[in-house]
């Protein structure tokens, strides 16, 4: 049972050892995660990546997400650098049946989680990095605005990292909490946006799918046959499609189906529940596609996410929050360092309640300025990924995967760059911060000088040894 909230322990004071002094220190290994690192390391920084699972990537391996989200916006790739290099390097090393089936496509690529885990080890640690898993941040010492360490906890014990530059790349603004930094959760009324307990089958077949959707008239969604098991009792209300399939071979597929209410992406007790009814829901789904699904009758479960993917959570108060105005009318900033086109995409936070999508129109996108990553108060703390500064129909758009790639990519190289100086985040000149991105490959829009920076979008070039990845 848990103990009333009210009653303190006092702990008694200790001196901890100090056990690692880079030059830059990065808290979390997703997405923004990996490109920080990477970025950081490749410019000179001394690097340590700190990451509380024994591998890498976030909810895209941890919570099985099974689609990497479009890297395009429709006409051509708007996240490219660091991203669009693990994207490229994740499809040579799944095999060449992954390879021909995606070899051509940016947007909505299956995850191939365990290919993935070895990318990114071996990117990462390429780059010179350090890694450290199974390890939590869980304490902040400051002196003024500055964070002065961390004190980290794993299976060593307890000890304290002190480094010059902090990269919060939790996806939860963890770091910048700890650190006392103002930040925002979810909607007027606190409600945030529901997780999903992702899922691996396999036993399946796609082409008796594919004949049973151009049969059907359902396209991908399934919506009527979703329908139809939740009036007949076989399905809980709510969300009435299948928007999630990623089919990695034509007998394996990952879903992202259905909703759990009500969890806080940063409470262990509402985590917990999450995992619970999650592999409760997927029980209840897998009996659904067994019997209303052509191809899924023989379905079998292999893996479940090791937890919910979380959608939402906290988002810091930083130098600039970005709005939905500024999404709307594709707005660019002098200080633009990455581009976003994904659809504004905020899931019901009720079984009763509407989705929110908002597209750009094809071929656009919006600029994402550095000044929403640094957090008010704070010189030498960044944010990178989902818990940005910005409004939360901005951050239903700004929170997925590739989008964290290229926030990643800016902080780790402008920590870098800090590094060298000895100031802070925000002395970081912008322009040097901008050209040094384009060099690395990233797009930050048709500005002038800019333009004939990067080859065209399917003509990429991805620079890496490709033999080592087959």
């Amino acid at each position: 049972m848990m103990s009333d909230a009210k009653t303190l322990v006092t702990v008694p004071s200790q001196q901890l050892p100090v056990s690692y002094t880079p030059d830059v220190v990065v808290v979390g290994g997703g997405a923004s995660g990996v490109a920080a690192a990477i970025a950081a390391a490749r410019s000179g920084a001394d690097t340590l990546l700190i990451e509380q699972r024994g591998y890498m990537g976030g909810m895209g391996t941890a919570a099985l997400v099974p689609a990497f989200c479009p890297y395009t916006d429709g006409e051509k790739p708007v996240i490219r650098g660091i991203g669009l290099e693990s994207l490229e390097r994740m499809k040579l090393a799944a095999g060449d049946d992954f390879m021909a089936r995606y070899k051509e496509r940016l947007d909505w690529v299956p995850i191939d989680v365990e290919t993935l885990k070895r990318v990114y080890d071996e990117s990462v640690t390429a780059s010179g990095a350090g890694v450290l898993f199974h390890t939590f941040a869980d304490q902040v010492l400051l002196e003024g605005d500055r964070i002065s360490g961390l004190v980290i906890t794993n299976k060593s014990g307890r000890s304290v990292v002190q480094a010059k530059l902090y990269i919060d790349a939790t996806g939860d603004a963890d770091l910048a909490a700890l650190a006392g930094v103002p930040f925002h959760v979810g909607g007027e009324q606190g409600e945030l946006q529901p997780g999903t307990m992702c899922f691996l089958v396999t036993g399946v077949s796609k082409e008796r799918f594919d004949r049973f959707l151009a049969e059907s008239g359902q396209g991908g969604q399934l919506e009527k046959t979703v329908t139809e098991a939740q009036r007949n009792g076989d399905l809980p209300e709510g969300r009435k499609r299948i928007s999630g399939i990623a089919w990695l071979s034509d007998t394996v597929a990952g879903f992202n189906f259905g909703h759990i209410f009500g969890i806080d992406g940063t409470k262990a007790e509402d985590l917990s529940r999450g995992a619970i009814e999650g592999r409760r829901l997927i029980e209840t789904q897998i009996r659904f596609l067994r019997k209303y699904v052509p191809g899924f009758e023989q379905a079998y479960l292999v893996h479940s996410g090791d937890q919910i993917g979380i959608r939402e959570t906290r988002r810091i108060v930083g130098d600039y929050t970005l709005v939905v105005e500024d999404f709307l009318s594709m707005r660019s900033f002098e200080d633009d360092i990455a581009r976003n086109a994904y659809f504004i995409d905020i899931h019901l936070a009720n079984a009763s309640s509407t989705m929110t999508i908002k597209h750009l129109p094809k071929g656009q996108s919006h600029g994402v300025p550095y000044r929403c990553m640094p957090p008010q108060g704070k010189s030498n703390l960044i944010v990178a990924g989902r818990s940005v500064s910005s409004d939360r129909p901005v951050q239903g758009s700004l929170r997925v995967m590739p989008n964290c790639f290229a926030m990643g990519q800016a902080a780790g190289t402008a920590a870098a760059m800090a590094s060298r100086s000895g100031g802070g985040f925000r002395d970081v000149p912008v322009p040097e911060l901008q050209r040094r991105l384009i060099e690395q490959g990233a797009w930050l829009g048709e500005k002038p000088g800019q333009a004939g920076a990067v080859s065209e979008a399917v003509a990429v070039k991805v620079e890496f040894d490709q033999e080592a990845y087959r």
